[in-house]
């Protein structure tokens, strides 16, 4: 049995309890593939045709005596490309950069890399353009595209985990912004928006087995993008699947702290005084991956107990959630850019 094959059934029997969906009349399969055509046709007719705006360069200000920029790399599919915003101050990378700036002190070169559509099995191409800008930490989102694909999970989790272990391996931290919930997306209608919550939750707990394996640590964005977004229309852009400015923003604040943890520039204050799940809660990584796929922005990364690594039930795991903070507008975004775009 492969590692990947392993994770997708660790995934599956924790969040779940194990056992399959349960539908195989074929009348009820009929009702999901012409659910799954509607939905795809309503996307597609209000899908913006126009790429994603890049957003490529420098934010934060230079000051003499400073160290280089920090390089984020941003990898993924149309949610980490920003597609639906009309201006490159609204995506996710750009929002993640100003504030990363402001927080480390210093500027951050942004090199974005994700590409609308993309499933796991095309993070390779990606981190091949990624390696030679030497990254000092990457952001992956990635996952939605395999579930409306049916993508085999096992074959997902394995291209997601041989990413993050090539970036790991070269000395990038890497943060990983789980699939989202499928399930909150309005043109999908009943039973099959149940089977893409199912679907999702699935996928995202088994790519947090994955990346810790691999050394990265996960936020879990199912539950970001799923009960705020299924509340809140102003979150989605105009075909109602992708998220607007005002849902990438909300996104990206979720994801800051621990892209800034990983490089060290989180401010422990900023942690005081917060009602966790118990925060710094420590369990088998099987367990941990099945709580973060439930828990809005719960981060998951690796850790030891007692000098080990791993335990009797697998790698250990650490979680942790925290308060959103506010990030800069996308208009302060635009006045810190410190340079012409690179890209």
């Amino acid at each position: 049995m492969t590692r990947a094959t392993t994770t997708w059934r660790l995934a599956t029997g924790a969040a779940y309890g194990g056992g399959g969906l349960g539908l195989a009349g074929a009348g009820v399969l009929a009702v999901l593939r012409q659910q799954a055509r509607s939905a795809r046709r309503h996307v597609e007719s209000r899908t913006v045709r126009v790429p994603p705006p890049g957003g490529a360069g420098v934010y934060g200000r230079w000051q003499r005596g400073r160290r280089r920029p920090i390089v984020l790399a941003v990898l993924g599919d149309s949610t980490a490309a920003g597609l639906g915003v009309e201006r490159a101050a609204q995506t996710p990378g750009v929002l993640l950069a100003a504030a990363l700036s402001e927080l480390a002190e210093r500027p951050v070169r942004l090199v974005p890399l994700a590409v609308s559509g993309a499933r796991s099995s095309q993070l390779d191409a990606q981190v091949e353009q990624a390696l030679p800008q030497h990254p000092d930490v990457a952001l992956v989102m990635i996952g939605a595209n395999d579930v409306v694909s049916r993508t085999s999970p096992t074959v997902s989790v394995r291209h997601l985990q041989d990413a993050v272990a090539r970036l790991t391996e070269a000395g990038t931290r890497v943060v990983v912004g789980t699939c989202p919930d499928l399930g909150t997306v309005r043109p999908i209608g009943r039973p099959l928006r149940w089977l893409a919550r199912r679907w999702s939750r699935q996928l995202a707990a088994a790519q947090t087995i994955a990346v810790v394996e691999a050394g990265g640590r996960t936020v879990s964005l199912g539950s970001v993008l799923g009960p705020s977004f299924a509340e809140d229309s102003d979150l989605f852009s105009a075909d109602e699947f992708h998220p607007s400015a005002a849902g990438y923003a909300a996104a990206a604040a979720v994801l800051l702290p621990s892209i800034a943890d990983s490089l060290g520039v989180w401010p422990a204050a900023a942690d005081r005084g917060l009602r966790n799940l118990r925060r710094d809660t420590v369990r088998p990584v099987a367990r941990a991956a099945a709580r973060a796929a439930g828990k809005p922005g719960t981060e998951v990364l690796p850790t030891e107990v007692r000098g080990s690594d791993t335990g009797p039930r697998g790698p250990w795991a650490r979680l942790r959630r925290r308060r959103p903070p506010d990030l800069p507008t996308p208009e302060q975004a635009e006045h810190v850019a410190a340079g012409p775009p690179l890209g």
